[in-house]
């Protein structure tokens, strides 16, 4: 017999839909605010005239950033620097998480290792002695520079660590039983039932990359190898004009400082929106919900 809401629930779900949708809209707004200022004349914002849709609707700031050549090779740089560091932030990440998830009886010392790694969340060297130990290893102004430094990310191994606690332990059991050894145990059965944290991490770790600009202008030496957050930091938010040539600062007088902000925004955010989709599915996915039984 199938059972009907109470008046009293099926308010308290309606209010809560209006709640979550007007939630929603008042976030959503800001962003077509600033993408309306994207396509829109720098003196139609100036004068204020712009709210969610463009005014004078142009192409101007996005083809300021997209024809220079400098852009591309910075983009390039971001690209390789998802490409690489992601799959070894994650890599690294596995391996120490899954070791730090077992129990004292089965890995010795591990309060000790974990200890070790949750001390480098709680206290830094700072910003000098992190330089200075980047530089003595010679990476300084070379692509590795932004991805040995940051290549285990100590949060996201808290976060994996847990998650692999939280695995009972009869299915470890029942693969020991059948000869699995810990390699296997690891790939076969701990990441693939740990699939919506790692594709959670992962996209962190992608975010983490691409948004990244303050350690490109620190670690690299030239304009050249800036990653696409740190040009794009320097050319249009700093306006850095030794980095310009004559054509482009002629240019500045059609694009104003905040169409350009706006179009930094987008072109900066496209490519985690792409990715975003794909790994959004796996967020509210159960984990081992019905795994055993018994």
């Amino acid at each position: 017999m199938k059972k009907h809401a109470s008046i009293s629930r099926r308010t308290f779900l309606a209010f809560n839909y209006l709640f979550l949708t007007a939630v929603a809209i008042a976030c959503l707004f800001p962003l077509l605010n600033v993408l309306a200022i994207s396509f829109s004349s720098s003196a139609a914002v100036s004068a204020g005239k712009v709210s969610l849709w463009p005014v004078d609707f142009n192409l101007k700031s996005y083809s300021f950033v997209l024809s220079k050549p400098e852009f591309g090779r910075a983009f390039l740089i971001s690209l390789g620097r998802v490409a690489v560091g992601v799959p070894l932030n994650m890599l690294l990440t596995i391996l120490i998480a899954y070791p730090l998830s077992k129990r004292s009886h089965e890995f010795r010392f591990r309060n000790a290792y974990a200890w070790y790694f949750v001390v480098t969340m709680l206290f830094s060297g700072g910003l000098i002695p992190w330089y200075m130990t980047i530089k003595m290893t010679g990476i300084i102004d070379t692509f590795w520079a932004m991805i040995l430094p940051g290549a285990v990310p100590i949060f996201n191994v808290i976060l994996l660590l847990n998650f692999f606690k939280s695995l009972p332990d009869e299915i470890d059991q029942a693969a020991q039983i059948d000869g699995a050894s810990r390699w296997q145990a690891l790939w076969q059965i701990a990441v693939p039932l740990s699939a919506p944290a790692v594709a959670t991490l992962t996209l962190f770790c992608i975010v983490t990359h691409w948004n990244s600009w303050f350690d490109g202008l620190i670690l690299m030496n030239r304009p050249d190898n800036y990653p696409l957050q740190s040009y794009l930091q320097t050319v249009i938010v700093n306006r850095d004009l030794s980095l310009m040539a004559a054509q482009d600062i002629l240019k500045w007088a059609e694009v104003s400082d905040r169409t350009s902000k706006a179009a930094q925004v987008f072109v900066a955010v496209l490519p985690v929106l792409f990715v975003y989709p794909f790994l959004q599915k796996y967020f509210a996915e159960g984990i081992v919900m019905g795994s055993v039984k018994g």
